[in-house]
C-alpha cells in the first residue's frame, strides 16, 4: 500500500471512530509512489494534509518552533532558488529529533520520560530509546 493510501485509510479509520475511541492526533511517514518522504499530519478527526514535517502533543508548541528555524529556507526569495526544506543525513535528523525532544522536555511537564526513534532503511529496522527525564 503506498503512503498516500495509507494517509487516506487513517483519515477515513478516524473519521469513522471520530468520538470514541480514536479521537487522536497522528502523523504519519512514509515514501510517496516517486520514492520521496512525505508526512502526513491529522487532526483528532481525521482531516489531513502533507507536510515537510511535523509534531503533535503538548510540547509541538516548542518543537516546531525549532524545527522551523532548522530546516526552512530563511526566505523564498532566495536566489537562485533552494528546496524551502534543508535536507539532512540519517544521523543529522536523528541528532535534531533528539535535540527538540531534549529541549520541549526541559519545559513541557506532559512531555513523556523517553524518545523511541525508530530508523528504517534499506539495511533493515534500527530502533533508538532514548531517556528524556533524569529526575
Amino acid at each position: 500500500m503506498s503512503c498516500p493510501a495509507m494517509a487516506q485509510l487513517l483519515s477515513n479509520t478516524l473519521y469513522y471512530k471520530r468520538f470514541f475511541p480514536y479521537y487522536t492526533f497522528n502523523i504519519l511517514g512514509g515514501l510517496d509512489s516517486d520514492g520521496k518522504g512525505c508526512v502526513y499530519t491529522y487532526d483528532a478527526v481525521g482531516s489531513y494534509e502533507r507536510v515537510r514535517y511535523s509534531a503533535q502533543g503538548t510540547g509541538a508548541g516548542l518543537i516546531i518552533p525549532v524545527l522551523d528555524n532548522q530546516l526552512k529556507s530563511p526566505s523564498p526569495l532566495l536566489l537562485p532558488a533552494k528546496d524551502d526544506v534543508t535536507p539532512l543525513s540519517e544521523t543529522e535528523a536523528i541528532d535534531l529529533v533528539k535535540d527538540v525532544f531534549a529541549s520541549a522536555t526541559e519545559r513541557d511537564i506532559y512531555t513523556g520520560d523517553k524518545v523511541e526513534i525508530v530508523v528504517i532503511n534499506a539495511s533493515g529496522i534500527r530502533q533508538e530509546l532514548m531517556e528524556l527525564r533524569k529526575d
